[in-house]
């Protein structure tokens, strides 16, 4: 998931990933670490960019908080987008700086290891995600007391409407909900590289995540981890409430964005919206909340 971040770069993160290039020998953490650092550049940048000229929208009747806020999201999209691939390129100036000075041995033969997205995307739209995990989440909703709307808010925050799932083994890892893989975890995992906040500063890591073998085993993963840890009481039965359903996940540790909730809240209006389009069209879409909405909007650990 996406966040904002501040002027503070995790340099014990990325020395850590230089430290474990050095002492294997092979340049992918080293690429990592580079990946890593350019993010978190280009987020900076487009940060300072915003910052110099929001002075110029002071008393601007189209400025407001809500606004800036979803402009933070849009950019941190963008810083993403372009650190992909080959990116800025700043990644393999710095890539080429440090194998020269001996920190990492020349490129290695390609491994099989996990990333994000390397696989065929989960749905071809927005409507299609919707139309695809409904029926996953009408039966978690089901047995949590929860609006199958806000789960699917959940899931494509998660995920980037299905674009953004992490890889397991060259497939997808069906993981729709960011939830990491424990001591406790015996199943597949897949290793991801996560954006994190510590004391309020965003921190790259590269993360151990659950793999499953399908959304459904995702989605019911999901329901027992919130119907049995006793953190997540207060999720448990909101009903069409999405801001107390979103502000419980926060309050309960789900995930360390300070923001969580308020996205949550933002994506459920979306996919209402797509839900009450598509249920007029389509009679196999049962768009039919657990109770009332009030009103519309209300107001990364997963363990």
């Amino acid at each position: 998931m996406t966040a904002p971040i501040n002027t503070s770069f995790d340099f014990a993160g990325l020395a850590s990933l230089r430290n474990d290039a050095a002492k294997t020998q092979d340049t992918t953490a080293l690429k990592e670490a580079a990946k890593q650092f350019e993010s978190l550049f280009t987020q900076m940048m487009l940060k300072s960019m915003r910052e110099a000229n929001r002075s110029f929208s002071e008393g601007s009747m189209l400025s407001s908080s809500q606004g800036d806020f979803y402009q933070d999201m849009f950019d941190d999209q963008i810083a993403i987008e372009l650190s992909k691939g080959r990116g800025l390129g700043l990644a393999d100036v710095l890539v080429r700086q440090l194998a020269q000075s001996g920190t990492a041995a020349p490129p290695a033969p390609a491994q099989n290891v996990s990333a994000v997205n390397d696989h065929q995307p989960l749905a071809s739209s927005k409507e299609d995600f919707v139309k695809k995990m409904w029926p996953h989440a009408q039966r978690a909703g089901q047995a949590l007391g929860v609006d199958p709307s806000a789960l699917v808010a959940q899931a494509a925050l998660e995920t980037g409407w299905g674009r953004a799932v992490p890889s397991h083994t060259g497939g997808s890892s069906f993981n729709l909900f960011g939830i990491k893989a424990g001591s406790g975890w015996e199943g597949a995992t897949a290793n991801v590289p996560t954006l994190e906040f510590e004391q309020g500063v965003a921190v790259r890591k590269v993360a151990r995540f659950r793999a499953y073998v399908s959304p459904a085993d995702s989605f019911n993963d999901y329901a027992r981890l919130i119907g049995n840890n006793p953190r997540y009481e207060n999720v448990r039965g909101a009903g069409g409430d999405v801001a107390t359903f979103a502000s419980a996940l926060q309050e309960g540790g789900y995930a360390t964005d300070p923001n969580y909730a308020q996205k949550i809240v933002a994506v459920a209006d979306e996919v209402r919206a797509l839900t009450n389009n598509q249920a007029s069209s389509d009679d196999s879409l049962k768009f039919a909340s657990l109770s009332p909405t009030n009103g519309g909007s209300g107001g990364l650990r997963r363990f």
